[in-house]
């Protein structure tokens, strides 16, 4: 894996956590960025549950040097399941304590820890062992395999009981942040999957920075699409968001796109 060019990573550092122009209006909470690949036509994947690759070689490298900035890495298990991800960064240079913590959202414990890459690579030391946020009923059963490649399963419960959506009940996503930065976590970086991205651009005041890789394809009907509810002031319609403080960089074939929610 290469290095990035010193201009390209003088283009992301003011979106980066140790970045001072980023105000953190929450010490209480991480610093978030929101960060994913998506096609012209605002798709992540194919269909639900289908592996899609849209990224470069250029912008694989720049996820993974964005993944050692922050602390942690949070995915959904839709995303976790069907791409069975590393969650780790393959950035030269990187240690195993500077590698970011895995975090896995899996409500109803449908996701088989103990094959995945993830476990994997901690068990080999090229990784940390992953957190894994499930509801108290699914609790009950040991992880043995998980504890000893030095990862964790918390039962955390939603501040509400809410609708389901594709990952279960949805978690108090502020009670969630809160607790991983009681745990030390104090960046993260959301990577997947749709309704967990969506939700977050939908809560301007959670995050911090969005850094969207933009690849030259279309991906069609039936896509997985990335997209904030819908907002209404007075009852009209209006812009569910909107980024300030946009820069934009090519990086290969592919256009990155970095700003700060309104």
């Amino acid at each position: 894996m290469a290095e990035l060019s010193d201009s390209d990573r003088t283009f992301l550092e003011p979106y980066l956590p140790q970045s001072a122009s980023l105000e953190q209006n929450h010490p209480e909470l991480p610093f978030v960025t929101v960060t994913y690949a998506q096609s012209m036509d605002s798709m992540i994947s194919l269909a639900p549950g289908l592996r899609t690759t849209l990224s470069g070689p250029e912008t694989r490298n720049m996820t993974h040097y964005l993944r050692l900035q922050h602390d942690a890495i949070l995915v959904g298990v839709g995303t976790a399941i069907p791409d069975d991800p590393g969650l780790n960064s393959r950035y030269p240079g990187g240690t195993l304590d500077s590698q970011p913590r895995p975090i896995v959202i899996d409500p109803r414990r449908r996701w088989d820890v103990e094959p995945s890459k993830v476990l994997n690579l901690a068990r080999q030391g090229q990784g940390k062992g992953p957190w894994i946020y499930t509801l108290p009923e699914h609790c009950t059963n040991p992880d043995h395999e998980l504890e000893q490649a030095a990862g964790k399963r918390f039962s955390f419960s939603p501040k509400a009981q809410q609708p389901s959506g594709e990952n279960g009940p949805d978690f108090s996503w502020i009670e969630l942040l809160k607790h991983l930065k009681a745990q030390g976590i104090n960046s993260l970086m959301i990577e997947g999957g749709a309704s967990i991205i969506s939700t977050f651009l939908s809560t301007p005041e959670l995050v911090q920075s969005v850094i969207v890789t933009i690849a030259p394809t279309w991906l069609g009907n039936g896509g997985v699409m990335v997209s904030p509810d819908q907002r209404k002031e007075e009852g009209v319609k209006v812009n569910a968001a909107r980024l300030c403080q946009t820069m934009w960089r090519q990086f290969g074939a592919d256009a990155v796109l970095c700003g700060r929610l309104q």
